[in-house]
């Protein structure tokens, strides 16, 4: 379980230009401090590490060894590389992937994945022996690692998430309904790697007041009324709890007592840190780190309703939302790199070390069943808590089954990136394509 926060829009021309002279004093000033202050005007402070920042090692590893890679259903992973390729081909050619350190170069440009898209497309549905000589002739296994660790550690922390279905109308039917809201108009996204180089994928934001950038009201602002004469309402949600956990997860189904069912998904959020109420719990002594689940939060927030508010709002972040038009109801709804989650197949990764888009292969535990978790993934959606080279967070999709899976799981695992091996210094054989 973790933040939904996916990539925010660029911010229009009259914000860059009234950013510029606090973009010239941050710069000055940042050699002199360890809080992001735009001219000594935006409270708003970026957590530094205690130790070393964490940075992604590669190392070179072969598909024979890895976990269980004999035994994936290879083809089932093409639909969501398929989804990958769809939006691949709607960016410029010569865009970077993205991620940092090594993984990069490795990655390339749009323009080297595209004849991997072609061939891919030629691979029949279900044609499970043909994926996986795709897979083990057109990409190189890199195992990530934790580079600023001594040794460099392998192992990381894997979470999931889901899409919850919710209740609730397009105008409000009762006072204990709580509002979904759109992105106000004059919240401004910003990306601290255009101040900071080393900050490249960090976002905060804020609004404009006076000429400065300040920070936006927090979770508990907003819920004590900061934004309520803007009109912002997007539609009312019947349980303030399951409101909250929408917020976590990112994207919803909310059935309508108008009739039929709005998909959701996030717009924006409000800058603020996300911080888990399942550690606040913790540290109140409500229960132990090993009991934090989804379901053991739901069920404490439920038998304390004099206290759940005031523990929901220890987390500052807000999520504004947009209604998603045009899904079927076996899609899922859009991550951050834009395409479409695939359950059990797309991931959540930090873009700022993991290139979006790329393919990766999971070992760890499975919170439901044997055996454990061993397969293709797609990294195709972001985190508000999704912060290092080894973490991930596993989409499940919807309904019961997947809330199950997704509120329990909490798994050390291993991930390698799949990366061009034309890429990687060797050439890779001609593979035929499969018929229909």
């Amino acid at each position: 379980m973790a933040g939904r926060l996916a990539s925010s829009s660029s911010s229009p021309d009259w914000v860059r230009r009234s950013l510029l002279p606090i973009r010239a004093r941050l710069r000055r000033s940042i050699a002199a401090a360890l809080l992001v202050v735009l001219g000594g005007c935006i409270a708003v402070p970026v957590p530094q590490p205690a130790g070393p920042a964490d940075r992604l090692g590669l190392q070179p590893a072969s598909f024979a060894n890895l976990p269980g890679w004999a035994e994936d259903r290879h083809a089932d992973a093409l639909p969501a590389f398929a989804a990958t390729c769809a939006r691949l081909r709607r960016m410029p050619a010569d865009r970077p992937l993205g991620g940092a350190e090594a993984a990069a170069a490795r990655a390339g440009h749009v323009a080297d994945w595209l004849p991997l898209c072609d061939e891919a497309a030629q691979i029949a549905p279900g044609n499970h022996a043909a994926a996986r000589t795709f897979f083990e002739t057109r990409f190189r296994p890199w195992l990530a690692t934790n580079a600023s660790t001594q040794p460099p550690d392998p192992y990381g922390t894997f979470t999931g998430y889901f899409e919850p279905e919710l209740t609730g109308s397009r105008r409000r039917r009762s006072a204990d309904q709580v509002p979904l809201l759109q992105r106000p108009p004059d919240l401004i996204a910003v990306d601290l790697g255009d101040f900071v180089p080393e900050l490249a994928g960090r976002r905060t934001a804020g609004q404009v007041r006076d000429g400065r950038l300040v920070p936006y009201a927090s979770r508990a602002e907003i819920e004590a009324g900061a934004l309520d004469r803007r009109r912002l309402e997007l539609l009312w949600l019947d349980d303030p709890i399951d409101a909250f956990f929408l917020h976590v997860q990112g994207s919803g189904r909310v059935r309508l007592a108008e009739g039929g069912i709005a998909r959701v998904g996030f717009a924006a959020q409000n800058g603020h840190p996300y911080v888990p109420i399942g550690r606040v719990l913790v540290e109140r002594g409500a229960m132990t780190l090993d009991q934090v689940s989804m379901q053991s939060i739901r069920a404490w927030l439920r038998a304390n309703p004099g206290e759940a508010r005031a523990v929901m709002q220890r987390n500052p972040s807000y999520v504004f939302f947009r209604e998603i038009h045009g899904l079927g109801p076996d899609e899922g709804p859009p991550g951050a790199f834009g395409a479409p989650l695939t359950p059990g197949r797309s991931i959540a990764v930090d873009h700022v070390h993991i290139p979006l888009g790329i393919p990766l292969w999971i070992s760890l535990g499975n919170p439901v069943a044997r055996p454990r978790l061993a397969r293709v993934v797609l990294a195709q959606d972001v985190g508000g808590a999704i912060r290092g080279p080894v973490r991930g967070d596993l989409f499940w999709g919807w309904g019961e089954e997947a809330a199950e899976a997704a509120g329990r799981m909490r798994e050390r695992g291993l991930w390698w990136l799949l990366l061009p091996a034309r890429l990687g210094g060797a050439a890779a054989p001609r593979v035929a394509a499969s018929p229909r």
